[in-house]
């Protein structure tokens, strides 16, 4: 059993991995926001449910996931708030208009076109790093699930063609 101290020290250091999760899932900054404390107290609250030697961001995860199904989805799926435009949810910092951002823009609105379902599996797998095994774990499917999702994201994603680079204004060619 790991104590309440143990928990708040290594807290913090998933804090902005919570919350891009949130983001992901609620595609709204301020529902993000509050699924991020909402995770935090309730690990607090179970602090004693954490199992020492387990990898925490995956525990923060599955809470986060868990309060997002149970509590805050189900509200605004009901009040039909359960959405808003990409390019409002994410801003980046720098030019727009640099390479990395209009591709980064171009991967994340295909990747947002996704079903919710292949979208945080895509989201857990690849830019979170887990293990189809760990995703299966947040998800609470079966990893068959997973590597199926995954499967019929990567589908959807090579039908579309290829990314657009941004003319270089000097001379006109494609960066």
């Amino acid at each position: 059993m790991a104590s309440d101290q143990a928990i708040r020290a290594e807290l913090s250091q998933h804090l902005a991995r919570l919350w891009r999760y949130g983001l992901l899932l609620s595609r709204q900054r301020h529902v993000a926001e509050d699924l991020v404390q909402a995770t935090c107290v309730r690990a607090l609250e179970r602090a004693g449910q954490y199992e020492p030697g387990t990898r925490m961001d995956r525990w923060l995860m599955s809470i986060l996931h868990s309060i997002w199904i149970n509590e805050v989805r189900a509200r605004r799926v009901r009040q039909g708030q359960g959405t808003v435009d990409t390019d409002n949810a994410l801003s980046f910092d720098g030019e727009h208009v640099a390479q990395t951002h209009v591709l980064a823009s171009q991967v994340i609105r295909r990747v947002d076109a996704l079903p919710e379902a292949q979208r945080e599996t895509v989201f857990l797998a690849y830019v979170e790093g887990l293990s189809y095994r760990e995703v299966a774990e947040v998800l609470q499917v079966p990893i068959g699930t997973v590597m199926s999702r995954l499967a019929a994201a990567r589908v959807k994603l090579a039908e579309y063609p290829p990314l657009q680079s941004v003319p270089n204004p000097s001379s006109g060619e494609r960066r």
